[in-house]
């Protein structure tokens, strides 16, 4: 058996008496956006260092444990805190989780993150759907030999981002009266914050936010068949576009203080899934 997809077997079995239920969708919070699982319906909560060789979130603002809850009548597993290769981890444990809710069984990943704004009509504080998205220097998860019981050896990628929960997230922003952008997510590996030159090809190549998540877990949702959808909340204009600098507690702080809406935004969304 394939070792990666023995470690996400064990994980899952280490765990398994204590999932609650089903999880319909598999919700991940990036940084600073932590509190939304606070008005879930919550059923149970298994801490990352309990699940069997998982790997530990070590970022601020990132708790670090699945939370299995309700939001309005669907069944959810969130991911409070999630773990990024930047902390050293090859990436095949970067995507784990994603892997292992899938396993759970999730069909849909809501994906969100605090991002940096390239796109100038982008400011701190908006919601930017995630139409499509770029790898920059973050290594495919699907290297190596392929995990036939995860999904095909040559996954096509023209639709990561489902169209149908796309449209159902800007219907609750809609009704909700929340000005949601849209635009191309790119993915580089951090933990540095990304130069002014290097903002200036990424706004080249046609992205709108830069983040250093989210595009790998993607990649591999897609991989299993998953329906994906994300939020990126800007919490910040890129390296270049301002001149002040960078600051990780800048992103927590734009986060923090978007988090209403966007409670309210994922919420909504999540009700009409």
């Amino acid at each position: 058996m394939n070792q990666i997809y023995q470690k996400v077997l064990d994980c899952y079995e280490s765990i398994k008496e204590r999932i609650p239920f089903t999880p319909k969708v598999a919700l991940v919070l990036g940084s600073g956006l932590g509190n939304y699982a606070d008005t879930m319906d919550v059923k149970a909560e298994i801490d990352y260092s309990e699940v069997k060789d998982f790997p530990v979130s070590t970022v601020p603002g990132h708790a670090g444990k699945f939370i299995f809850g309700y939001v309005g009548d669907v069944p959810v597993v969130c991911m409070k805190g999630r773990v990024h290769y930047y902390e050293g981890y090859p990436i095949s444990d970067v995507v784990l989780p994603v892997r292992l809710m899938k396993m759970m069984g999730a069909e849909i990943l809501f994906l969100t993150n605090a991002s940096g704004g390239i796109n100038p009509s982008f400011g701190a504080g908006d919601f930017m759907l995630i139409e499509d998205h770029i790898s920059c220097f973050a290594p495919n998860p699907l290297i190596g030999a392929n995990i036939d019981e995860f999904g095909v050896r040559f996954p096509d990628m023209s639709t990561v981002y489902d169209k149908e929960l796309q449209d159902k997230i800007k219907q609750a922003a809609h009704v909700n009266s929340i000005d949601l952008k849209k635009g191309i997510y790119v993915q580089l590996t951090g933990p540095s914050f990304e130069s002014p030159a290097e903002i200036k090809m990424l706004r080249t190549l046609g992205a709108d936010a830069v983040g250093m998540s989210t595009v790998v877990e993607a990649i591999v949702a897609n991989h299993m068949g998953m329906k994906i959808c994300g939020i990126s909340c800007v919490a910040n204009l890129a390296a270049g576009m301002t001149e002040n600098p960078l600051t990780h507690e800048e992103v927590q702080a734009a986060a923090d203080e978007a988090a209403p809406l966007f409670k309210k935004l994922v919420t909504e969304s999540i009700i009409s899934f």
